[in-house]
């Protein structure tokens, strides 16, 4: 099965030559794509929590999906975490467009190694087109 795909490619700028380019998405199966920024703080472990924010990978407009995330936290207590996951299906808002619930645990770091958990609710669509 092909599924017609449109976007464009960019230097990432980032000097890895495993991966010099990243591939933008502006259509997927002839539906524009979107994306919604995430944020927030994680629990309290050992002593202190972290702060995140990001965007989703981009996922098509107007049918049935969810998105995929990643980001680090702030470095706090000499350390980050990784975060990542899937967002829960689309909630249509009253206004118009949706968000998605996500939750999950960071990965296991520090000194004393531990992990946060993590939960919250997108913001809006934002076309990505």
């Amino acid at each position: 099965m092909k599924i017609p795909v449109t976007g464009f490619v960019m230097d990432s700028g980032d000097g890895n030559s495993d991966h010099s380019h990243k591939l933008y998405i502006t259509s997927w199966n002839g539906n524009p794509v979107h994306v919604h920024a995430f944020s927030g703080v994680t629990s309290i472990n050992d002593g202190h929590s972290h702060e995140y924010e990001s965007w989703t990978a981009s996922a098509p407009t107007g049918v049935p999906h969810v998105h995929e995330y990643h980001t680090f936290t702030s470095y706090d207590q000499g350390h980050t975490h990784l975060i990542q996951g899937t967002t829960g299906p689309a909630i249509d808002l009253p206004s118009g467009g949706h968000y998605h619930l996500f939750e999950g645990y960071t990965t296991i770091n520090g000194c004393h190694p531990h992990s946060h958990a993590y939960r919250g609710r997108t913001g809006n669509e934002v076309s990505s087109g």
